[in-house]
């Protein structure tokens, strides 16, 4: 980074003066270490494939060809919206900041503890997805084991807590790997899009605009029976889900270089070669099977299934080792961007045992009690939930159904809020990201838009029960906020209380050795 200079370093620090907060955290992160730790949560190569059967096994081909084109749109409607407040506010653990200077404190709290939970899940359902990945990989074929909850907790215990320990000793070393990330995800994914390619029977590229209706049996059970329309519908829950996580730009902004430029510019960019890679990738894929109507059976174990029938057994192995590590990278990265979550809330005593979880270590600039804190709650999460069923649905399954609603909808709620705030006393000052007020009020209309579209989606068949525990968290949210925070959460300082802060800000940065 022999670009940063001392006046850069000053700029970004006197931002964060601004709006009341010490440099606690380390300055380490490049502009492209930004991007890579959002493009490592989105992790083509672990959402892409794992919920890959909610195309196959729905609208078959088009669902990839058309309606992955349509999904990324959506994330990106909602990441360029995005930039544009981060641009402005670049601060750790962004959306909270964003939705209580552009709204209140109640919209701050309430954005915070939205898009904590769905970190907090997200994290766990991402680790769970490479235990799943890893059993049909490695551990059934090569180690004989069998996916029980024992094992489940226990793989999860010691990946999630190797991530934990990585960002535990210093956002220097978690930028490495999550800069190799970037790098493995991309070669790995031209290299499984070649082989995809050398092993199809044919290139059949009409099948990628083909519409199917593989709901109900014909498609394995993964979506209930029902119309062709609906069931493409539901298929864009794939590129949606796939592509998500790029807050992280935002949550690491505190320790990026440049912050107000290259937040935004890893957040926008993270979803747009995301999408690129991730088309050609699947759509290579869809090529390669040998027929989509015994694709579309194979449900949940459709890449597996046709890695195995079309690919050479080393290769195939090779591709699947790389793909396995870039999954626990992309849950590392998510390990950051949820401990960046909880330090910012906690600062402002958003958190019980709020002082305990804020402190940043002064030999790793890292805050310590919020990386595993966050890691422990996943886990405790993924064990609790898979031990407890609804009917004969896992409350896990239905959780993390709700988890990408819960997301977007912390993104959503800032985003409205700049609508009706741009040019206001509340933001009249814009970053030097600036798409100009018509295109970002175009972008926020869009955006809530969006937001109807993946509620909807996520709430149906057979994530039905995910409406009840939205609206039950809802309920609960305002019981919490009504009953005790309203009186007690000041929110971010504002204000006079920022000119007051100066002295803390001295002593924090003082204690964590920042000149």
């Amino acid at each position: 980074m022999s670009d940063y200079s001392e006046l850069d370093k000053k700029q970004d620090v006197h931002i964060l003066h601004s709006m009341g907060y010490a440099q606690e955290l380390e300055r380490r992160m490049s502009s492209f270490s930004n991007f890579a730790v959002s493009f490592s949560i989105i992790c083509i190569l672990s959402g892409g494939i794992n919920s890959l059967a909610q195309a196959t096994s729905g609208a078959g081909g088009a669902a990839i060809g058309i309606g992955w084109l349509i999904g990324c749109f959506v994330s990106l409607v909602f990441a360029v919206a995005m930039a544009q407040i981060s641009s402005a506010y670049p601060t750790a653990g962004g959306l909270y900041h964003w939705g209580s200077i552009l709204g209140n404190r109640f919209t701050g709290w309430l954005t915070a503890w939205f898009n904590l939970l769905g970190l907090v899940t997200v994290l766990g359902a991402i680790n769970v997805g490479t235990y799943y990945f890893f059993m049909g990989s490695f551990g059934t074929t090569y180690l004989g084991l069998e996916d029980t909850t024992t094992v489940r907790i226990l793989f999860l215990v010691i990946i999630t807590g190797a991530q934990a320990l990585v960002n535990h000793m210093g956002i220097g070393l978690t930028a490495k790997l999550t800069d190799f990330s970037g790098y493995l995800i991309f070669a790995t994914a031209i290299v499984l899009s070649a082989v995809c390619l050398i092993a199809a029977p044919s290139f059949d590229f009409a099948r990628l605009f083909t519409f199917a209706n593989y709901s109900g049996e014909a498609g394995g059970n993964v979506w209930p029976q029902t119309s062709g329309t609906w069931v493409f519908l539901l298929g864009l829950l794939l590129p949606i889900y796939t592509i998500t996580g790029y807050d992280a730009s935002a949550h690491t902004s505190e320790e990026t270089v440049k912050a107000a430029h290259s937040v935004p510019r890893g957040m926008v960019s993270s979803v747009l070669w995301s999408a690129l890679f991730g088309y050609i990738m699947l759509c290579s894929f869809v090529l390669m099977l040998p027929n989509m109507d015994d694709a579309a059976k194979q449900g949940w174990n459709v890449f597996f299934w046709a890695m195995n029938a079309q690919v050479n057994p080393i290769v195939k192995d090779l591709l699947y080792f790389a793909i396995l590590v870039s999954q626990w990278l992309c849950g590392l990265a998510t390990v950051t961007s949820v401990s960046r979550m909880i330090f910012a809330f906690s600062r402002d005593g958003g958190l019980p045992a709020s002082k305990t979880l804020a402190k940043v270590s002064p030999k790793y600039r890292t805050p310590v009690s919020a990386i595993w804190t966050g890691s422990i709650l996943s886990v405790l999460f993924v064990w609790g939930s898979s031990l407890v069923s609804i009917g004969d649905t896992p409350v896990y399954t239905i959780v993390v159904s709700c988890t990408v609603i819960f997301l977007f909808f912390s993104f959503a709620i800032p985003i409205t809020l700049g609508l009706f705030a741009w040019g206001t006393s509340k933001w009249d000052k814009m970053g030097p990201w600036n798409i100009g007020e018509g295109m970002y009020k175009l972008f926020s209309v869009l955006t809530i838009m969006a937001m109807i579209l993946i509620f909807v989606l996520g709430v149906q068949p057979p994530n039905e029960w995910a409406l009840y525990i939205t609206v039950g968290f809802l309920v609960l949210t305002a019981i919490v906020w009504f009953g005790f925070e309203s009186r007690r959460f000041k929110g971010p300082p504002i204000g006079e209380e920022v000119a007051r802060r100066q002295a803390e800000i001295a002593a924090a940065e003082k204690a964590v050795g920042e000149s």
